[in-house]
C-alpha cells in the first residue's frame, strides 16, 4: 500500500532531519576555527574586515523582522511564500550571530558591546529552541500549523488503511490500534504531567514501532511463502506496510504532544520578542557609542 496523499506528511524523511544538522555542524566548525585563530589578531572590531562583519551581521539580525512582517502584511504576499521567508529567517538567524562573533574576535570589550553580544547570543539560543517547538506544532518542515482535530482524522484514516492491508495479521493491528487509542484518549493534568507524558509517549512509540515492524516482517514473510510471492514483490510489500506503520505511529505521537507544545510556544513568544527588541536596543547603543567615542 502507498500511504495516501496528505498522510504521507507523517512519514519521517531522513533528509528533513539531516539538513539542519549538517548546516549546524558546518557553522559550528567554521566558528570553532575562528575561535582557535582569534589570538592571531587577523580581525579587529574597529576597522577592516572585522568592522564590516559586524555591520553585515547586525543588518542580518535586524532583517529577521521581515519574516514577522511578511506573515502579517497583505502588501507583500506576492514576494516569496511564507515557507521561503521562514528559510531565509533561519539562515539569517544562524549567519548573523556567527558574523558578529567574528566581528568581536571572540573576546569581550566595553560594557555596551558585552550587553549587545550576550543579548544576541540569548536571542540566537532562544531561536533554536523556538525552531524546535515550531516543528512540533506544524505538519511538515515548513507546513501549516497542526490542528488536533485534523490529526485525529488522519489517524483514523491511517487506521482504516492499515486494517484493509493487514487483514491476515489482525492481532498485530489490534495491538497497534489499542496503543493509539490509549495515547489519544489520555489527557495530561498540567504542564509538568504533560511533559512527562510526552516523554513516555515518545519512548513507547519507538519501542512499539520497532516491535510491530518485526511482527509485520515475520507475518508478511509467512504470507509470501504461502502464496509463492517473488522476492522483489515480498520486499515491496514489507516496505509499504512498514511505511504505513511508521506514519501511523508518527501521527499518534504528533497528536499526543500537540497540546503541550502549543502551550510552550505561547510562553516562548512572550519571552523571545522582548528579548529580541532588547537586543536591537543594545546593538544601537553599541553602534552609537563606538562611533561617538
Amino acid at each position: 500500500m502507498a500511504v495516501s496523499g496528505r498522510n504521507y506528511r507523517y512519514v519521517a524523511r531522513p533528509i528533513g532531519y539531516a539538513t539542519p544538522v549538517v548546516i549546524a555542524a558546518l557553522i559550528f566548525s567554521v566558528v570553532s576555527i575562528g575561535w582557535l585563530q582569534s589570538e592571531e589578531g587577523y580581525l579587529t572590531p574597529k576597522n577592516g574586515l572585522g568592522y564590516w562583519l559586524g555591520i553585515v551581521g547586525s543588518l542580518m539580525m535586524l532583517a529577521l523582522l521581515t519574516y514577522s512582517y511578511r506573515k502579517r502584511s497583505s502588501a507583500t504576499r506576492g514576494l516569496f511564500s511564507i515557507p521561503t521567508w521562514f528559510r531565509i529567517h533561519m539562515v539569517l538567524g544562524a549567519l548573523g550571530p556567527s558574523l558578529i562573533l567574528f566581528h568581536s574576535n571572540f573576546s569581550l570589550g566595553a560594557l555596551n558591546s558585552n550587553v549587545a553580544l550576550f543579548t544576541m547570543l540569548a536571542v540566537a539560543t532562544s531561536g533554536v529552541i523556538g525552531r524546535y517547538i515550531y516543528g512540533k506544532i506544524h505538519i511538515g518542515l515548513h507546513g501549516r500549523r497542526a490542528v488536533a482535530k485534523e490529526i485525529f482524522a488522519d489517524v483514523d484514516e491511517l487506521r482504516r488503511e492499515l486494517a484493509e492491508e493487514m487483514r491476515g495479521i489482525d492481532t498485530i493491528f489490534a495491538d497497534l490500534d489499542l496503543f493509539g487509542r490509549q495515547i489519544l484518549e489520555h489527557d495530561a493534568q498540567g504542564p509538568a504531567h504533560s511533559h512527562l507524558l510526552n516523554a513516555i509517549t515518545a519512548v513507547r512509540s519507538r519501542l512499539q514501532g520497532a516491535r510491530k515492524r518485526r511482527q509485520v516482517l515475520q507475518a508478511i514473510e509467512t504470507e509470501g511463502r504461502r502464496n509463492g510471492w517473488a522476492l522483489n514483490y515480498l520486499r515491496q510489500r514489507i516496505a509499504e506496510i512498514d511505511l504505513a506503520v511508521s506514519a501511523y505511529l508518527n501521527a499518534v505521537l504528533k497528536a499526543a504532544e500537540l497540546r503541550f507544545f502549543e502551550r510552550l510556544f505561547s510562553l516562548w513568544h512572550v519571552l523571545h520578542l522582548p528579548l529580541f527588541f532588547l537586543m536591537v536596543m543594545a546593538a544601537l547603543v553599541h553602534v552609537w557609542a563606538t562611533h561617538r567615542y
